[in-house]
């Protein structure tokens, strides 16, 4: 099969348009057309539906589109493999975690990281949503689970817990619930029940709207919910990992508490040799034990 014609339809079929394919690869429409016509020619199949809207990929088509989107991320990991230098990091490197972990924890310390490896470039894509690392939707992740996917490398970095938390003004205003009884006089902030989030925090939360809240407010994510106890709205369902960057939050019911939820990194076996990789995983493993030792100087741990 020619190389070549594939290159060009797989730019056809992830643009949906002749014209914008040619001005991607540098092609003239008609140059486009013809290699598009060769290779429905050569598979005797018809590759895309064509109306006046674009072009829309056939059932044939979606399988050969399958096919070379898996080559492109292969042929990325070879070429991550070849550029990584045996003694500099650089290069592009995506990073894939939750929202509230990413942003809350990760995103503030890449400075750190940045100051070591200015020619890193980091793709931090943060969703719920669990990537594919050996098709190489991203290079490493760090996840609320042990990765289940084959061929992985795992590290697990630290445990996590969800705990009760507000602001000192709210608790001087509307005062400190002693049992867990008392949270039924509060306004309570957490993520909604129908948000993805780790099993043990959407426990937690089911438990606590077991009483007769005065008041409630969910989130879809622990930015939301941060936002809210910061601005004095209530006592919220918050990840641990936050009381060393946000001092202000004052923990309450202290035996009230999710399950341990285990952090890890993963990466593709494939990539076991990148220094980029390597530098990251480094650096992460760097913060967390960092990020231990002040919580037990403050006496969080």
């Amino acid at each position: 099969m020619d190389w070549d014609k594939l290159r060009i339809f797989h730019a056809v079929a992830d643009a949906g348009s002749l014209t914008h394919a040619g001005d991607r690869l540098g092609l003239s429409q008609s140059a486009v057309s013809r290699q598009v016509r060769g290779l429905e020619e050569a598979l005797n199949a018809t590759l895309f539906h064509r109306h006046a809207r674009g072009l829309i990929l056939t059932e044939q088509g979606e399988l050969l589109f399958d096919a070379t989107n898996a080559m492109n991320k292969r042929l990325d990991a070879a070429a991550a493999r070849i550029r990584d230098s045996e003694e500099e990091v650089f290069g592009e490197l995506r990073v894939t975690t939750t929202f509230g972990f990413g942003a809350l924890w990760l995103a503030p310390r890449l400075t750190k990281l940045y100051e070591l490896y200015p020619e890193l470039k980091i793709d931090l894509m943060l969703e719920e949503r669990v990537l594919d690392l050996p098709m190489r939707e991203a290079d490493v992740a760090i996840r609320m689970k042990e990765p289940s996917q084959a061929d992985l490398i795992r590290k697990k970095l630290m445990n996590v817990q969800m705990r009760l938390f507000a602001s000192r003004d709210y608790l001087d205003r509307e005062g400190t619930p002693e049992r867990i009884e008392d949270i039924a006089d509060h306004r309570l902030i957490c993520q909604s029940p129908s948000s993805a989030q780790v099993a043990a925090g959407a426990s937690l939360v089911q438990h606590l709207m077991t009483y007769d809240l005065r008041s409630l407010l969910t989130v879809n994510n622990y930015f939301g919910v941060l936002q809210g106890v910061l601005n004095n709205l209530g006592i919220g369902v918050l990840p641990d990992y936050l009381v060393e960057d946000f001092p202000q939050l004052v923990r309450v019911l202290e035996d009230v508490e999710s399950a341990e939820v285990p952090v890890f990194l993963a990466y593709p076996e494939e990539l076991r040799q990148s220094k980029r990789i390597a530098a990251f995983r480094d650096f992460v493993q760097d913060e967390i034990i960092s990020h231990r030792k002040q919580l037990r100087q403050l006496g969080k741990i």
